[in-house]
């Protein structure tokens, strides 16, 4: 793995674990094994120009493994739980789903950096398009996929942060448990 990559591969964990502003340089520089030198030819933006190479990386892995569950699903609702269900399991394997969340770094980039701002909503939006597409084959109107997508998109990403607060999967099973009621209701 070339330094780039590990960079990126560490700092992402870093700032899903503990929130972007929580992870001090010297801290970041220590957990990719690198010198300030090196973070600032690869990314010359220091800090934050990694975290939105961070953003983009998980944009291409997350939306790549909610695709391939999506494509292997017969509905919307089995692909929604499916995914769900590959976040509690890591929550209760490893006490995180870091590979799935992004919205510690959502919410303190929105207020402090346009270009980070701008990633994380290409992430959201393609984690929507996935669910849209899958809405559309299942038959449900252009109007109501978008509706639809938007609402599941939110209930798990909310239900990721109160798997955090509570420590617990327990939110994130509820929600699971209440997708096949919700689907019918739309």
């Amino acid at each position: 793995m070339d330094t780039k990559t590990r960079m990126i591969e560490t700092a992402t964990k870093l700032f899903q674990q503990r929130g972007y502003k929580a992870v001090g340089l010297n801290e970041l520089l220590q957990a990719c094994g690198i010198t300030k030198g090196a973070l600032y030819h690869h990314f010359p933006g220091g800090k934050e120009e990694l975290l939105i190479a961070c953003l983009q990386s998980l944009n291409e892995t997350l939306t790549r493994d909610i695709e391939l569950l999506f494509n292997s699903a017969p509905s919307t609702e089995i692909a929604a739980r499916a995914v769900i269900g590959e976040m509690i399991k890591d929550l209760d394997r490893d006490g995180t789903i870091a590979g799935y969340t992004f919205s510690s770094i959502v919410s303190e980039m929105s207020l402090l950096s346009e270009s980070a701002r701008d990633a994380c909503r290409a992430l959201y939006e393609k984690i929507e398009s996935i669910f849209y597409a899958k809405l559309i084959e299942d038959g449900f109107s252009c109007d109501r996929a978008s509706s639809v997508s938007l609402f599941l998109t939110a209930s798990i990403e909310g239900g990721l942060l109160l798997c955090r607060a509570q420590n617990s999967s327990i939110p994130l099973q509820t929600i699971s448990n209440v997708i096949p009621e919700l689907m019918k209701e739309f």
